[in-house]
């Protein structure tokens, strides 16, 4: 096993994990679109969300106990929100979560906190190198990670993610996102390990490319 992570981390094994990540976005979008495929490739979809996930901390630098913490907090946070928006209504509004993102556990995906995970992690990285002090680099991460959900939210309610009460995404949702990201995001900046990844703006760009991508051919299919 470690000699096959080696491999991977090796720059060889990077130029093709650079390769390849791409090419699953690719291949996940292409698949969704076309009924023939679509049940399939929904069936992959936390598949997808957790090899990403590997992936991208394949390539972390610093693996100190202060990044074990991040990554947990990240997780739990991210999983328990959820549970209590679904629960009570009370945080992101009203909705609830279909059978895409797989097994659940109180009515909520298991793997809804590996992706709260790979977006504020995603994020702090890029924000990490801008020339901004830890507070201002927050309040910007934060703005990404809405900017992405603003392009999931679409994609999330066609392909039964989740649904949303009368078919409606509440202003309040945005703003929620905005604020446990930022609070995520605080702590990714306040926890002292190595802020590098060389993966985490490749996969942003991916995720940003593959819901941009589904929004457009959606938007197409209307006309």
């Amino acid at each position: 096993m470690y000699s096959y992570l080696s491999q991977l981390r090796s720059p060889a094994g990077q130029r093709v994990i650079f390769i390849v990540l791409p090419l699953m976005h690719l291949a996940g979008f292409i698949g969704l679109q076309f009924p023939p495929t679509q049940a399939l490739f929904k069936a992959l979809v936390p598949f997808h969300l957790l090899s990403s996930l590997g992936l991208l901390l394949l390539f972390h630098t610093d693996w100190n106990k202060n990044m074990f913490i991040f990554c947990a907090v990240a997780y739990f946070v991210g999983f328990m929100i959820e549970a209590l928006g679904v629960h009570t209504g009370l945080i992101f509004g009203q909705y609830h979560y279909g059978a895409t993102l797989g097994w659940k556990f109180i009515e909520i995906p298991l793997v809804i906190g590996a992706n709260w995970l790979v977006l504020i992690y995603c994020a702090g990285i890029i924000a990490n190198t801008w020339n901004q002090a830890p507070l201002t680099k927050a309040l910007l991460a934060a703005m990404v990670v809405v900017a992405l959900d603003i392009l999931i939210e679409p994609v999330a309610i066609r392909l039964d993610f989740w649904q949303w009460a009368n078919n409606t995404v509440p202003l309040q949702n945005y703003v929620a996102w905005y604020v446990v990201a930022f609070g995520l995001l605080w702590l990714f900046y306040k926890l002292p390990f190595h802020k590098q990844n060389r993966l985490a703006g490749l996969l942003l760009i991916c995720q940003f490319a593959f819901f941009l991508s589904h929004n457009a051919a959606y938007f197409i299919e209307k006309q």
